[in-house]
């Protein structure tokens, strides 16, 4: 007797199938591969020896001594995982002090700590806006703020990236029909390495009673001395709405929003990502505690992640970066597949980066420093993809 699932299971798999063929043909079909990490920098994939160069652990905190201990002595006190919703069984003490400290860094009332960088995007946007209201977002800012823009309800409209003469267009065409107004953006950008422009950006939101959400993922840690993009101007340019991440240069894994008291009770009350999920476990906070007490103090741990990608760029003949990201745009997706492979043959794990996680046509290798890296690596990389740039256009 065939059973029922059989038909549907076959189309599904059929469909499947059909798609990973067309991305094959494509080249952007994407695996995953194991990677076996010996520390922040040098890695083993397939039996090969590799210094990574794609990865954004920018000060080597995952593998420092001294957050590894604090993570450790975090799960030996409180467990493992967290058990439950914050909204169901409290919350650890650490993930309270966290925000207060995240807060104080940050120079907001309060924050609020979610289990991933995505989930906060996922919560900030949805919570605050709806239908009727209106969202203009940067079109290169990072996935995670389309997806929250997108669960809003709200109309949503891309600017010309930081073009703040579309914003501003945009702003006067359509914020008087909206009833509330958000101004979505990057304060790093993570495939392109560059800034927001931030004071006039917050300006045009302070004219249009808009609330701008500055995604200071890739910028915390390593701008500004650590202190992040809004530090990168003078005088600082703080968003009401400050988003970031622990996973990058905190070497831990989580999420937060800084902002006003008003704001952060309300998104305890109403966020779904963080009403509905688990709460993140203690040692990946204890780490970020860590973490935080090393970016606060070291001022030149913060700095050396820019420094060399600036060292690379000059020996490279490419722009001088503002972040340790550096973008070789190489074009299309099959260049930048056989660039990455060249690397890799040459010893350096340096990913492809393939639409939609960048626009077609500009496929690209994406080249990140951490504080980890020893210049003489630098310097070899550097004079590889030297060699390639009559062929490529670095991103200005």
């Amino acid at each position: 007797m065939t059973s029922t699932n059989a038909l549907p299971a076959a189309t599904l798999d059929a469909f499947a199938s059909t798609k990973l063929a067309g991305l094959e043909r494509s080249k952007l079909r994407r695996r995953l591969v194991e990677t076996d990490g010996h520390d922040a920098v040098r890695v083993e994939q397939d039996g090969r020896a590799l210094l990574n160069f794609c990865s954004n652990d920018y000060l080597g905190l995952s593998r420092h001594p001294g957050v590894i201990a604090a993570a450790q002595a975090a799960a030996a006190r409180y467990g493992t995982g967290s058990g439950a919703s914050r909204l169901v069984t409290g919350g650890h003490p650490l993930l309270f002090e966290l925000e207060a400290c995240l807060a104080r860094f940050k120079g907001s009332e309060d924050c609020i700590v979610f289990g991933s960088g995505y989930l906060a995007n996922l919560a900030i946007a949805p919570a605050l806006t709806g239908s009727g209201d209106l969202i203009l977002i940067d079109e290169l800012a990072h996935a995670c703020l389309f997806a929250g823009a997108q669960l809003s309800r709200a109309r949503v409209e891309t600017f010309r990236h930081n073009d703040l003469g579309d914003l501003e267009s945009k702003l006067a065409e359509l914020r008087p029909e909206a009833r509330r107004a958000m101004i979505l953006t990057d304060g790093v950008f993570s495939m392109d390495g560059d800034l927001a422009p931030l004071p006039g950006l917050l300006a045009l939101a302070d004219r249009f009673d808009a609330w701008a959400l500055v995604d200071d993922a890739h910028g915390v840690g390593v701008v500004a001395s650590g202190r992040g993009s809004a530090h990168a101007f003078n005088p600082p340019a703080l968003a009401p709405l400050q988003m970031g991440t622990l996973s990058k240069s905190f070497g831990s894994y989580g999420g937060y929003l800084c902002a006003s008291r008003a704001v952060c009770e309300l998104l305890r009350t109403r966020a779904r990502p963080l009403v509905f999920t688990t709460a993140p476990a203690p040692a990946s906070i204890a780490a970020a505690l860590q973490a935080l007490a090393l970016i606060e103090t070291d001022t030149a741990l913060c700095q050396r992640p820019t420094a060399l990608a600036r060292r690379f760029c000059a020996a490279a003949g490419l722009p001088e970066p503002v972040s340790p990201i550096v973008p070789v745009i190489l074009g299309s997706a099959s260049a930048a597949l056989e660039a990455s492979s060249r690397l890799r043959e040459a010893g350096f794990l340096v990913t492809a980066i393939r639409p939609p996680t960048v626009p077609r046509g500009t496929a690209r290798l994406r080249i990140t420093f951490s504080a980890a890296h020893d210049e003489a690596d630098i310097d070899r990389l550097a004079a590889l993809i030297s060699a390639w740039t009559p062929q490529c256009e670095a991103a200005e």
